[in-house]
C-alpha cells in the first residue's frame, strides 16, 4: 500500500480510518514537525525525503507545488469531507491497487449525493 504523509490540517479520523484500512500514514504531529509553521514546500520536501505521498485538503496550493515539479512521491488533494467512514472510503477507492504514484496529482473528491 502506498505510504502517505498527512499535512498538519489533514483530519485526524479520517487518518485513523485509513490506518485502520491498512494505509501507512505518518502524521506532521507524528513526524514532530506540527505547531512550527512549516511552509508547503517543506512539508512536500520531508514527505520527498521520507519517500512518501502528501494528502491534503489543501488543494491550491499543493496544486501550484505539484504544477512546479513533478519530483515528488506524489500528492493526494482532497476535497473536505466530514463523514469520515465515506471519506477514508473514497480515498481508498482512488488509491486502490497503486504502488506508486511518484509525479502524480491524484484528486479525491467527496462522492456526489444520489437522490431518490
Amino acid at each position: 500500500m502506498l505510504k502517505l504523509y498527512a499535512d498538519e490540517q489533514f483530519p485526524r479520523p479520517a487518518v485513523h480510518r485509513l490506518i485502520s484500512k491498512g494505509f501507512d500514514v505518518l502524521t506532521v504531529q507524528d513526524a514532530n514537525k506540527d505547531n512550527q509553521k512549516i511552509s508547503d514546500p517543506e512539508v512536500l520536501a520531508f514527505a520527498v525525503s521520507q519517500e512518501r505521498a502528501v494528502i491534503t485538503q489543501n488543494r491550491r496550493d499543493f496544486i501550484a507545488l505539484h504544477n512546479q515539479s513533478k519530483t515528488h512521491a506524489g500528492i493526494v488533494v482532497c476535497t473536505k469531507n466530514l463523514d469520515w467512514d465515506s471519506f477514508a472510503e473514497e480515498i481508498e477507492r482512488v488509491l486502490a491497487g497503486r504502488i506508486s504514484i511518484a509525479g502524480e496529482l491524484i484528486r479525491v473528491n467527496r462522492p456526489s449525493q444520489q437522490k431518490s
